[in-house]
């Protein structure tokens, strides 16, 4: 069983005169998952927002990193089965499916 403990995402745009970054870090926690979103634009203040995720609702929840492991072994096996969802979570923060 692997799980992740924490993650850690950024995006730098520099299009314009005012770049924007984009970070998002999820840590694991006895009580579920918190994921912090982070949003600066140019040298505006960072605007925060955090979602919190019960270990219920993260149950088989698939980020990224265990999503590129999973697409190897899928790949190393040259088969998927059939209807495979995930839970995941998207850009927002959000739990959604990833299916493959």
């Amino acid at each position: 069983q692997l799980e992740t403990l924490e993650q850690e995402e950024q995006e730098c745009l520099e299009l314009g005169p005012h770049p924007t970054e984009k970070r998002t870090h999820i840590v694991s926690h006895q009580h579920g998952m918190t994921v912090t979103k982070t949003l600066q634009e140019g040298e505006a203040e960072p605007q925060c927002q955090s979602f919190c995720y019960s270990r219920a609702k993260q149950r088989g929840l698939l980020l990224e990193g265990a999503s590129l492991l999973l697409l190897r072994v899928l790949a190393r096996r040259q088969t998927v089965p059939p209807d495979l969802v995930f839970p995941a979570i998207d850009t927002e923060g959000n739990l959604c499916t990833s299916s493959y």
